[in-house]
């Protein structure tokens, strides 16, 4: 097997008067793991759609390997969709299942059962081809659905929410599987979620979007420590957020006034004096002071509560109608009550100045 690239030029689609896409360009490369991350009705299964020909474009063109799809149908495309339901065939083996599409191509018996042994044998599931799908646990249909996409020998394998039915423990296992497994073939694979824990996991690159609009595309290193928009960074991770005006400016920082006073931080689209702006911080680079400990910034709060994730433990603070998280590892950690008066603090290099705009609500 062997991926194929994927490019969107200004390919938009409308139902009605309702635009889902708007014209996007967007290229996905060759045996790349590429997630499209989003909330709930923005149109990231819409792309996947048009990429695997069940929705034609209203405008624009979609190449994969370079060739035009225009005119050409699901059927005979270099691509294979995974649902969330998966649709596996209840009555059924498991093999005969993963042997399905070459059944339907022609293939003899012999040659497909070959396939699809080969297929098992690649999804660690060797010894479940005489099994039917209810007698599989929900990870291994899932590996099953994997193994009957891969078995029609497509370029691109497009993934519409498949874990979403897990539970947490089966979906954290299914990721490295299915990392391992696009690795092993150099299938292209489009994934499809919005979660970001699964998109920072397993991909290459990742798109964020909203509304229709692609905000964002980059590593999932850029995309958590770049964010390009306050949409990006409030739907990809936690942030401790101060809206403000900027002030002053000076090698790639600037100085943000908000209502809890001048903060400094840095300036990567070198917003000018008095633009409307977010400071962003994670809660990982905030520290609560203590003694003599100093930061660049510091803002006097209220601890409300602690969340233990057992590795990791999140503080929570208040101040007025705001709510700030510091996040630490579970190791020597102050002890807080209730109502007592902290400090937290972050220098300038910690954070980020953007453009004042919509925030996520996922």
């Amino acid at each position: 097997m062997r991926g194929m690239d994927i490019e969107l030029k200004d390919v938009s689609i409308r139902f009605g008067d309702f635009t889902a896409v708007y014209p996007t360009n967007l290229k996905v490369n060759a045996g790349e793991f590429f997630s499209i991350l989003g909330p709930s009705g923005c149109g990231k299964t819409t792309i996947l759609r048009m990429v695997s020909g069940f929705s034609n474009p209203t405008s624009g063109e979609i190449l994969i390997g370079g060739q035009s799809m225009a005119g050409i149908g699901p059927d005979k495309r270099p691509t294979a969709l995974i649902f969330q339901s998966l649709a596996l065939f209840p009555l059924m083996t498991v093999r005969e299942n993963v042997a399905f599409g070459l059944e339907m191509r022609g293939m003899a018996r012999g040659p497909r059962n070959d396939k699809a042994q080969e297929l098992l044998d690649l999804v660690a599931l060797g010894d479940q081809g005489e099994k039917i799908p209810d007698e599989l646990s929900g990870g291994q249909r899932q590996r099953v659905a994997i193994a009957r996409a891969l078995a029609v020998e497509p370029a691109v394998l497009l993934l519409d929410e498949p874990l979403s039915a897990l539970d947490l423990k089966l979906r954290q296992h299914m990721r490295s599987e299915l990392r391992d497994i696009q690795r092993k073939t150099g299938v292209t694979f489009i994934y499809i979620t919005h979660d970001q824990g699964e998109a920072l996991t397993m991909s290459d690159r990742i798109a964020v979007m909203k509304a229709g609009v692609i905000e964002q595309v980059g590593t999932t290193d850029q995309v958590y420590n770049e964010p390009s928009t306050a949409f990006a960074a409030t739907f990809v991770g936690a942030n401790n957020m101060f809206k403000g005006k900027i002030t002053k400016t000076s090698k790639g920082e600037a100085e943000i006034e908000t209502k809890y006073g001048l903060l400094r931080g840095t300036n990567p689209q070198n917003l000018s004096t008095g633009s409307e702006a977010i400071l962003f911080v994670r809660p990982e680079k905030t520290l609560v002071l203590s003694g003599k400990e100093k930061a660049e910034n510091t803002i006097d709060v209220t601890y409300e509560r602690r969340d233990l994730e057992g590795a990791f433990v999140n503080l929570h603070f208040q101040r007025e109608d705001n709510k700030f998280t510091v996040h630490q590892t579970n190791v020597d950690l102050k002890s807080f009550d209730k109502g007592d008066q902290c400090t937290i603090g972050f220098d300038a290099r910690a954070a980020m100045i953007l453009p004042d705009g919509e925030l996520a609500d996922e």
